[in-house]
């Protein structure tokens, strides 16, 4: 069975990397890795927000 993954809360800071890093053009797999969250996360979250992550690798 797999592993069960409990949601994280985000927090002022992660939400502030994500913006800045997605800013700069930053690919959403490597914005997912330095915030230790899943891409399929870290791209829900920039969509919430209204951001663009480049979804061209």
């Amino acid at each position: 069975m797999p592993k069960k993954r409990k949601r994280v809360a985000w927090s002022k800071e992660h939400v502030r990397a994500l913006k800045a890093m997605a800013k700069k053009k930053r690919p959403a797999g490597a914005i997912a890795k330095s915030l230790k969250r899943t891409e399929g996360a870290t791209r829900q979250k920039a969509f919430s927000m209204g951001l663009s992550l480049d979804s061209r690798a």
